[in-house]
Protein backbone atom coordinates (compact mmCIF):
# COMPACT_ATOMS: atom_id res chain seq x y z
CA UNK A 1 0.00 0.00 0.00
CA UNK A 2 0.75 3.49 -0.37
CA UNK A 3 1.08 5.89 2.43
CA UNK A 4 -1.86 4.13 4.60
CA UNK A 5 -4.08 5.00 2.23
CA UNK A 6 -6.31 2.09 0.44
CA UNK A 7 -7.29 4.17 -2.60
CA UNK A 8 -3.21 4.83 -3.56
CA UNK A 9 -1.47 2.67 -5.32
CA UNK A 10 2.48 1.68 -5.40
CA UNK A 11 3.91 0.12 -8.07
CA UNK A 12 6.68 -1.51 -5.68
CA UNK A 13 8.90 -2.42 -9.35
CA UNK A 14 9.51 1.08 -10.46
CA UNK A 15 9.48 3.06 -6.99
CA UNK A 16 6.49 4.89 -7.98
CA UNK A 17 3.29 5.70 -6.07
CA UNK A 18 -0.31 7.11 -7.18
CA UNK A 19 -0.54 9.87 -4.07
CA UNK A 20 -3.32 11.71 -2.56
CA UNK A 21 -2.27 15.42 -3.15
CA UNK A 22 -3.54 18.26 -1.55
CA UNK A 23 -4.21 21.77 -2.78
CA UNK A 24 -5.57 24.73 -1.37
CA UNK A 25 -9.03 25.20 -2.35
CA UNK A 26 -10.32 27.94 -4.83
CA UNK A 27 -11.08 30.78 -2.15
CA UNK A 28 -6.82 30.74 -2.14
CA UNK A 29 -4.97 33.31 -4.60
CA UNK A 30 -2.76 30.70 -6.04
CA UNK A 31 -0.30 33.71 -7.05
CA UNK A 32 0.02 34.29 -3.96
CA UNK A 33 0.28 30.56 -2.90
CA UNK A 34 2.83 29.51 -5.07
CA UNK A 35 6.63 30.67 -4.57
CA UNK A 36 9.72 29.51 -5.79
CA UNK A 37 12.18 26.80 -4.42
CA UNK A 38 13.84 27.89 -1.11
CA UNK A 39 17.09 27.38 -2.42
CA UNK A 40 17.05 30.11 -5.23
CA UNK A 41 18.51 33.66 -4.75
CA UNK A 42 20.74 32.97 -1.74
CA UNK A 43 22.34 36.14 -2.53
CA UNK A 44 19.47 38.67 -3.35
CA UNK A 45 17.44 39.38 0.06
CA UNK A 46 15.29 41.64 -2.03
CA UNK A 47 13.83 38.95 -4.04
CA UNK A 48 12.70 37.37 -0.98
CA UNK A 49 11.35 40.70 0.87
CA UNK A 50 9.51 41.46 -2.03
CA UNK A 51 7.43 38.16 -1.97
CA UNK A 52 7.31 38.42 1.66
CA UNK A 53 5.29 41.88 1.04
CA UNK A 54 3.29 40.41 -1.97
CA UNK A 55 2.38 37.68 -0.13
CA UNK A 56 1.47 39.25 3.29
CA UNK A 57 -1.03 37.47 5.83
CA UNK A 58 -1.98 35.91 3.06
CA UNK A 59 -2.23 31.81 2.64
CA UNK A 60 0.65 30.91 0.86
CA UNK A 61 3.84 28.39 0.71
CA UNK A 62 6.14 31.03 1.88
CA UNK A 63 5.02 30.66 5.43
CA UNK A 64 5.57 26.76 5.43
CA UNK A 65 8.88 26.77 3.62
CA UNK A 66 12.10 28.15 4.76
CA UNK A 67 14.31 30.09 2.34
CA UNK A 68 18.05 29.56 2.59
CA UNK A 69 18.51 33.22 2.74
CA UNK A 70 17.50 33.19 6.45
CA UNK A 71 18.71 30.42 7.34
CA UNK A 72 21.40 32.42 9.47
CA UNK A 73 19.09 34.58 11.20
CA UNK A 74 19.11 34.69 15.01
CA UNK A 75 15.17 33.43 14.87
CA UNK A 76 16.09 30.43 13.20
CA UNK A 77 14.60 27.97 15.97
CA UNK A 78 11.33 30.40 15.85
CA UNK A 79 10.66 30.15 12.20
CA UNK A 80 11.01 26.51 12.13
CA UNK A 81 8.25 26.65 14.81
CA UNK A 82 6.28 28.79 12.73
CA UNK A 83 6.25 26.73 9.77
CA UNK A 84 5.02 23.56 11.64
CA UNK A 85 2.37 25.55 13.03
CA UNK A 86 1.46 27.29 9.95
CA UNK A 87 1.32 23.93 8.23
CA UNK A 88 -0.95 22.55 11.32
CA UNK A 89 -3.57 25.72 10.82
CA UNK A 90 -3.88 24.56 6.79
CA UNK A 91 -5.13 21.65 7.96
CA UNK A 92 -7.24 22.38 10.23
CA UNK A 93 -8.45 24.84 8.45
CA UNK A 94 -9.54 22.98 5.76
CA UNK A 95 -8.07 24.53 3.68
CA UNK A 96 -6.93 21.95 0.92
CA UNK A 97 -9.01 20.03 -1.31
CA UNK A 98 -7.78 16.47 -2.10
CA UNK A 99 -6.76 14.47 -5.41
CA UNK A 100 -6.38 11.09 -5.98
CA UNK A 101 -3.88 10.26 -8.26
CA UNK A 102 -0.64 11.93 -10.76
CA UNK A 103 -0.74 15.80 -11.81
CA UNK A 104 -0.03 16.51 -14.99
CA UNK A 105 2.18 20.11 -15.21
CA UNK A 106 2.84 22.55 -17.54
CA UNK A 107 5.40 25.50 -16.74
CA UNK A 108 5.24 28.27 -19.73
CA UNK A 109 9.01 29.94 -18.84
CA UNK A 110 9.23 33.51 -19.32
CA UNK A 111 11.69 32.30 -22.60
CA UNK A 112 8.07 31.27 -23.90
CA UNK A 113 8.73 27.22 -24.19
CA UNK A 114 6.71 24.56 -21.80
CA UNK A 115 8.21 22.17 -19.71
CA UNK A 116 5.77 19.33 -19.32
CA UNK A 117 6.42 17.15 -15.57
CA UNK A 118 4.30 14.64 -13.72
CA UNK A 119 3.82 15.17 -10.15
CA UNK A 120 4.29 11.73 -8.24
CA UNK A 121 5.57 10.01 -5.38
CA UNK A 122 8.51 8.16 -5.05
CA UNK A 123 9.63 4.95 -2.90
CA UNK A 124 12.35 5.71 -0.91
CA UNK A 125 13.46 2.53 0.20
CA UNK A 126 14.67 2.46 -3.48
CA UNK A 127 17.03 5.39 -3.17
CA UNK A 128 20.32 5.89 -1.82
CA UNK A 129 22.11 9.41 -1.91
CA UNK A 130 25.53 8.15 -0.78
CA UNK A 131 28.63 7.62 -2.99
CA UNK A 132 28.58 4.74 -4.89
CA UNK A 133 24.61 4.30 -4.97
CA UNK A 134 23.15 1.66 -7.31
CA UNK A 135 19.50 2.12 -6.70
CA UNK A 136 16.74 2.90 -8.86
CA UNK A 137 16.49 6.43 -7.99
CA UNK A 138 19.91 8.09 -7.78
CA UNK A 139 21.82 11.41 -6.88
CA UNK A 140 23.38 12.87 -9.96
CA UNK A 141 25.86 15.20 -7.56
CA UNK A 142 27.46 14.70 -4.31
CA UNK A 143 25.16 14.75 -1.41
CA UNK A 144 26.60 18.00 1.25
CA UNK A 145 25.73 16.27 4.40
CA UNK A 146 26.49 19.74 5.88
CA UNK A 147 23.26 21.22 3.82
CA UNK A 148 21.07 18.76 5.62
CA UNK A 149 20.47 19.00 9.26
CA UNK A 150 18.24 22.51 8.90
CA UNK A 151 15.94 20.69 6.22
CA UNK A 152 15.96 18.05 8.99
CA UNK A 153 14.82 20.34 11.67
CA UNK A 154 11.77 20.94 9.69
CA UNK A 155 10.44 17.78 7.83
CA UNK A 156 10.90 15.87 10.97
CA UNK A 157 7.88 17.08 12.70
CA UNK A 158 5.90 18.85 9.55
CA UNK A 159 2.69 16.93 8.62
CA UNK A 160 2.90 18.22 5.53
CA UNK A 161 5.21 18.19 2.33
CA UNK A 162 5.73 21.06 -0.06
CA UNK A 163 8.52 19.72 -2.55
CA UNK A 164 10.62 21.58 -5.06
CA UNK A 165 12.17 18.08 -6.01
CA UNK A 166 12.55 17.72 -9.85
CA UNK A 167 13.58 14.64 -10.94
CA UNK A 168 14.88 13.33 -14.49
CA UNK A 169 13.73 10.36 -16.40
CA UNK A 170 15.44 9.33 -19.77
CA UNK A 171 12.83 8.94 -22.25
CA UNK A 172 13.74 10.03 -26.21
CA UNK A 173 10.59 9.07 -27.13
CA UNK A 174 8.10 10.95 -24.94
CA UNK A 175 5.98 7.98 -23.72
CA UNK A 176 5.95 8.65 -20.16
CA UNK A 177 4.96 12.15 -19.95
CA UNK A 178 5.07 14.62 -23.57
CA UNK A 179 2.13 12.57 -24.89
CA UNK A 180 -0.39 13.84 -22.30
CA UNK A 181 -0.05 17.18 -23.95
CA UNK A 182 -2.41 16.14 -26.38
CA UNK A 183 -4.86 13.85 -23.59
CA UNK A 184 -5.39 17.51 -21.76
CA UNK A 185 -9.19 17.62 -22.88
CA UNK A 186 -10.15 14.16 -21.08
CA UNK A 187 -8.02 15.64 -17.62
CA UNK A 188 -9.75 17.53 -14.97
CA UNK A 189 -7.77 20.98 -14.57
CA UNK A 190 -7.06 21.91 -11.52
CA UNK A 191 -5.02 24.91 -11.88
CA UNK A 192 -4.09 27.57 -14.24
CA UNK A 193 -2.48 30.93 -13.13
CA UNK A 194 -0.01 33.33 -13.15
CA UNK A 195 3.39 33.02 -11.32
CA UNK A 196 4.64 35.83 -9.41
CA UNK A 197 7.96 37.82 -9.87
CA UNK A 198 7.71 37.02 -13.27
CA UNK A 199 8.31 33.17 -12.70
CA UNK A 200 5.41 32.51 -16.09
CA UNK A 201 2.29 30.12 -15.89
CA UNK A 202 1.79 27.18 -14.16
CA UNK A 203 -1.42 24.73 -15.14
CA UNK A 204 -2.26 21.71 -13.92
CA UNK A 205 -4.56 18.83 -14.67
CA UNK A 206 -5.86 15.09 -12.54
CA UNK A 207 -4.26 12.11 -14.42
CA UNK A 208 -7.39 9.58 -15.33
CA UNK A 209 -6.82 6.36 -14.12
CA UNK A 210 -6.48 4.91 -17.79
CA UNK A 211 -3.68 7.30 -18.93
CA UNK A 212 -1.66 6.47 -14.97
CA UNK A 213 -1.58 2.98 -16.65
CA UNK A 214 -0.48 3.93 -19.66
CA UNK A 215 2.25 5.79 -17.77
CA UNK A 216 2.98 3.31 -15.31
CA UNK A 217 3.43 0.71 -18.63
CA UNK A 218 5.68 2.94 -19.99
CA UNK A 219 8.46 3.48 -16.65
CA UNK A 220 8.11 -0.51 -16.79
CA UNK A 221 9.33 -0.65 -20.52
CA UNK A 222 12.06 2.03 -19.64
CA UNK A 223 12.91 0.03 -16.47
CA UNK A 224 13.64 -3.14 -18.27
CA UNK A 225 16.90 -5.03 -17.83
CA UNK A 226 17.27 -5.92 -21.86
CA UNK A 227 16.27 -2.55 -22.91
CA UNK A 228 18.68 -0.93 -20.29
CA UNK A 229 21.84 -2.49 -21.53
CA UNK A 230 21.20 -1.76 -24.86
CA UNK A 231 19.91 1.88 -24.79
CA UNK A 232 23.20 2.74 -22.89
CA UNK A 233 25.72 -0.02 -24.53
CA UNK A 234 26.71 -1.55 -21.60
CA UNK A 235 29.10 -4.12 -21.71
CA UNK A 236 27.09 -6.89 -19.25
CA UNK A 237 24.25 -6.41 -16.95
CA UNK A 238 26.48 -6.02 -14.01
CA UNK A 239 24.99 -2.26 -14.06
CA UNK A 240 21.88 -1.81 -11.74
CA UNK A 241 19.16 -0.13 -13.72
CA UNK A 242 18.98 3.82 -12.96
CA UNK A 243 15.39 5.05 -14.03
CA UNK A 244 15.32 8.18 -12.36
CA UNK A 245 17.84 10.20 -11.57
CA UNK A 246 17.76 13.99 -9.29
CA UNK A 247 18.06 17.19 -11.68
CA UNK A 248 16.85 19.55 -8.64
CA UNK A 249 16.37 19.51 -5.10
CA UNK A 250 19.11 17.08 -4.77
CA UNK A 251 19.14 17.75 -0.57
CA UNK A 252 15.62 17.50 0.00
CA UNK A 253 15.22 14.26 -1.18
CA UNK A 254 17.99 13.31 0.71
CA UNK A 255 16.59 14.88 3.69
CA UNK A 256 13.54 12.83 3.49
CA UNK A 257 15.39 9.57 3.08
CA UNK A 258 17.01 10.41 6.34
CA UNK A 259 14.22 11.10 8.14
CA UNK A 260 12.82 7.86 6.64
CA UNK A 261 15.15 5.53 7.77
CA UNK A 262 15.21 7.06 11.45
CA UNK A 263 11.64 6.28 11.61
CA UNK A 264 12.03 2.89 10.12
CA UNK A 265 15.31 1.91 12.72
CA UNK A 266 13.20 3.14 15.82
CA UNK A 267 9.94 1.70 14.73
CA UNK A 268 8.61 -1.04 16.80
CA UNK A 269 6.62 -3.12 14.17
CA UNK A 270 8.86 -3.12 11.71
CA UNK A 271 6.17 -4.35 8.91
CA UNK A 272 3.81 -1.84 9.56
CA UNK A 273 6.14 0.96 9.31
CA UNK A 274 6.63 -0.22 5.51
CA UNK A 275 2.93 1.78 5.12
CA UNK A 276 3.99 4.61 6.60
CA UNK A 277 3.32 7.60 4.07
CA UNK A 278 7.46 9.07 4.85
CA UNK A 279 8.44 6.15 3.15
CA UNK A 280 7.38 7.92 0.14
CA UNK A 281 8.27 11.82 -1.05
CA UNK A 282 6.37 13.90 -3.51
CA UNK A 283 8.53 14.82 -6.82
CA UNK A 284 8.17 16.28 -10.31
CA UNK A 285 9.23 13.75 -12.86
CA UNK A 286 10.63 15.77 -15.73
CA UNK A 287 11.74 14.57 -19.32
CA UNK A 288 15.58 15.05 -19.67
CA UNK A 289 14.68 15.72 -23.42
CA UNK A 290 11.82 17.85 -22.57
CA UNK A 291 13.08 20.88 -25.28
CA UNK A 292 12.30 23.55 -22.71
CA UNK A 293 15.62 22.41 -20.15
CA UNK A 294 18.55 24.10 -21.03
CA UNK A 295 21.60 22.34 -18.91
CA UNK A 296 23.97 25.09 -18.63
CA UNK A 297 27.41 24.82 -17.51
CA UNK A 298 28.99 25.58 -13.87
CA UNK A 299 32.11 27.32 -13.98
CA UNK A 300 35.08 27.51 -11.46
CA UNK A 301 36.53 30.65 -10.57
CA UNK A 302 39.57 31.51 -7.74
CA UNK A 303 40.42 33.70 -5.60
CA UNK A 304 43.61 35.24 -4.61
CA UNK A 305 45.80 32.39 -5.62
CA UNK A 306 49.22 31.92 -3.26
CA UNK A 307 50.36 29.02 -5.37
CA UNK A 308 51.50 28.93 -9.02
CA UNK A 309 47.90 27.06 -9.82
CA UNK A 310 49.54 26.01 -13.89
CA UNK A 311 52.84 24.23 -12.13
CA UNK A 312 50.73 22.36 -9.63
CA UNK A 313 47.87 21.23 -12.22
CA UNK A 314 51.30 19.91 -14.17
CA UNK A 315 52.51 18.10 -11.21
CA UNK A 316 49.07 16.54 -10.70
CA UNK A 317 48.10 15.68 -14.07
CA UNK A 318 51.69 14.51 -15.34
CA UNK A 319 52.43 14.19 -18.66
CA UNK A 320 48.82 14.30 -19.69
CA UNK A 321 49.02 18.17 -18.94
CA UNK A 322 49.04 20.59 -21.88
CA UNK A 323 48.69 24.33 -21.82
CA UNK A 324 48.06 26.12 -24.96
CA UNK A 325 48.61 29.97 -24.07
CA UNK A 326 47.74 33.10 -24.97
CA UNK A 327 44.30 32.17 -27.56
CA UNK A 328 41.31 34.23 -27.81
CA UNK A 329 38.35 34.50 -25.96
CA UNK A 330 36.04 33.34 -29.12
CA UNK A 331 38.46 30.54 -29.54
CA UNK A 332 38.47 29.05 -26.26
CA UNK A 333 34.75 29.19 -25.82
CA UNK A 334 34.39 27.59 -29.41
CA UNK A 335 36.76 24.64 -28.58
CA UNK A 336 35.50 23.86 -25.42
CA UNK A 337 31.72 23.52 -26.68
CA UNK A 338 32.37 21.86 -29.50
CA UNK A 339 35.22 19.38 -28.19
CA UNK A 340 33.55 15.78 -28.37
CA UNK A 341 36.96 13.81 -27.89
CA UNK A 342 36.93 11.34 -25.54
CA UNK A 343 40.41 10.39 -25.62
CA UNK A 344 40.77 14.05 -24.06
CA UNK A 345 39.34 17.09 -22.43
CA UNK A 346 39.78 20.45 -23.26
CA UNK A 347 39.11 22.96 -20.32
CA UNK A 348 39.20 26.82 -20.73
CA UNK A 349 41.43 28.69 -18.51
CA UNK A 350 41.38 32.30 -17.41
CA UNK A 351 43.53 34.97 -15.56
CA UNK A 352 44.23 38.30 -15.69
CA UNK A 353 46.67 37.31 -18.47
CA UNK A 354 44.40 36.62 -21.11
CA UNK A 355 42.43 32.94 -22.54
CA UNK A 356 44.16 29.77 -22.43
CA UNK A 357 43.31 25.92 -23.02
CA UNK A 358 43.98 22.91 -21.17
CA UNK A 359 44.55 19.32 -22.49
CA UNK A 360 44.25 16.70 -20.34
CA UNK A 361 44.50 13.30 -22.29
CA UNK A 362 43.23 9.71 -21.26
CA UNK A 363 40.88 11.36 -18.03
CA UNK A 364 39.64 8.81 -15.80
CA UNK A 365 36.53 10.84 -15.81
CA UNK A 366 33.78 10.71 -18.21
CA UNK A 367 33.24 14.33 -18.10
CA UNK A 368 35.74 17.45 -18.12
CA UNK A 369 34.19 18.74 -14.83
CA UNK A 370 35.05 15.52 -13.33
CA UNK A 371 38.70 16.18 -14.24
CA UNK A 372 39.41 19.16 -12.93
CA UNK A 373 37.06 18.86 -9.56
CA UNK A 374 38.88 16.58 -8.24
CA UNK A 375 42.28 18.46 -9.05
CA UNK A 376 40.04 21.47 -7.62
CA UNK A 377 39.15 19.49 -4.35
CA UNK A 378 43.22 18.61 -3.23
CA UNK A 379 44.45 22.54 -4.46
CA UNK A 380 41.82 24.41 -1.84
CA UNK A 381 42.34 21.29 0.63
CA UNK A 382 46.04 22.51 0.68
CA UNK A 383 44.73 26.10 0.56
CA UNK A 384 46.31 27.19 -2.25
CA UNK A 385 43.91 29.37 -2.74
CA UNK A 386 41.11 32.02 -0.28
CA UNK A 387 38.12 30.29 -1.72
CA UNK A 388 36.59 29.18 -4.66
CA UNK A 389 32.97 29.98 -6.36
CA UNK A 390 30.71 28.03 -8.83
CA UNK A 391 29.39 30.78 -11.31
CA UNK A 392 27.01 30.74 -14.40
CA UNK A 393 26.69 32.38 -17.35
CA UNK A 394 30.57 33.69 -19.78
CA UNK A 395 30.25 37.30 -19.01
CA UNK A 396 30.66 36.12 -15.35
CA UNK A 397 33.56 33.80 -15.42
CA UNK A 398 35.31 35.57 -17.72
CA UNK A 399 35.32 39.27 -15.25
CA UNK A 400 35.76 37.51 -12.38
CA UNK A 401 38.93 35.28 -13.32
CA UNK A 402 40.18 38.04 -15.26
CA UNK A 403 40.87 39.93 -12.04
CA UNK A 404 44.72 39.99 -9.78
CA UNK A 405 45.33 36.66 -8.29
CA UNK A 406 42.24 34.93 -9.46
CA UNK A 407 41.85 32.61 -11.79
CA UNK A 408 38.60 30.80 -13.66
CA UNK A 409 37.81 27.51 -15.53
CA UNK A 410 35.49 27.50 -18.12
CA UNK A 411 33.19 23.99 -18.42
CA UNK A 412 30.85 22.70 -21.37
CA UNK A 413 27.40 21.34 -20.89
CA UNK A 414 27.18 18.29 -19.97
CA UNK A 415 25.29 16.54 -23.12
CA UNK A 416 21.83 15.29 -22.40
CA UNK A 417 22.36 11.81 -23.99
CA UNK A 418 25.40 11.53 -21.73
CA UNK A 419 24.07 12.59 -18.62
CA UNK A 420 22.12 9.18 -17.79
CA UNK A 421 25.31 6.82 -18.61
CA UNK A 422 27.57 9.37 -16.90
CA UNK A 423 25.73 8.71 -13.72
CA UNK A 424 25.45 4.61 -14.66
CA UNK A 425 29.19 4.65 -15.28
CA UNK A 426 31.03 7.14 -13.44
CA UNK A 427 28.41 7.58 -10.30
CA UNK A 428 27.40 11.04 -8.88
CA UNK A 429 28.70 13.75 -10.41
CA UNK A 430 31.01 15.76 -8.84
CA UNK A 431 28.84 18.93 -7.30
CA UNK A 432 27.93 21.76 -9.51
CA UNK A 433 28.03 19.56 -12.80
CA UNK A 434 25.19 21.30 -14.27
CA UNK A 435 22.35 23.74 -13.18
CA UNK A 436 18.55 23.30 -15.17
CA UNK A 437 18.25 26.67 -16.50
CA UNK A 438 17.91 30.18 -14.37
CA UNK A 439 16.72 30.80 -10.70
CA UNK A 440 13.49 31.87 -12.02
CA UNK A 441 13.29 28.75 -13.96
CA UNK A 442 13.14 26.57 -10.92
CA UNK A 443 10.59 24.69 -9.61
CA UNK A 444 7.37 26.98 -7.80
CA UNK A 445 6.03 25.04 -4.88
CA UNK A 446 2.01 23.78 -4.90
CA UNK A 447 1.36 20.66 -4.52
CA UNK A 448 1.53 19.16 -0.97
CA UNK A 449 1.15 16.03 0.96
CA UNK A 450 0.33 14.45 4.05
CA UNK A 451 3.44 12.73 5.89
CA UNK A 452 1.91 12.08 9.12
CA UNK A 453 -1.33 10.44 9.73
Amino acid sequence: MCANVIKNKSYDDIGLCSPTILLPNKTVDYTKWSVIAVDQYTSDIGYWESVKTIVGNSSSTFHIVFPEIYLDTPDKDERIKNIVKTMNDYLSSNLFDEYNGFIYVERKLNNGKIRKGLVVALDLEQYDFNKGSKTLIRATEGTILERLPPRIAIRKDAPLECPHIMVLIDDPKGKVIDFLETKKEDMQKLYDFELMMNGGHLQGYLVKPSLEKKIVKNLQKLASPERFIKKYKLPSSDFPILLYAMGDGNHSLATAKAIWEDVKDNAIDKQAIMQDPRRYALVELVNIHDESLDFEAIHRVLFNLNKDIVKEMKTYFGDSFRLQKNISKEQMIEKVKKDKQKTKHLIGFINEKGFNLIKIKNPKSSLPVGTLQDFLDQFISNKFAEKIDYVHGDDTVISLSAKQNNCGFYLPPISKKQFFKSVILDGALPRKTFSMGEANDKRFYMECRKIKN
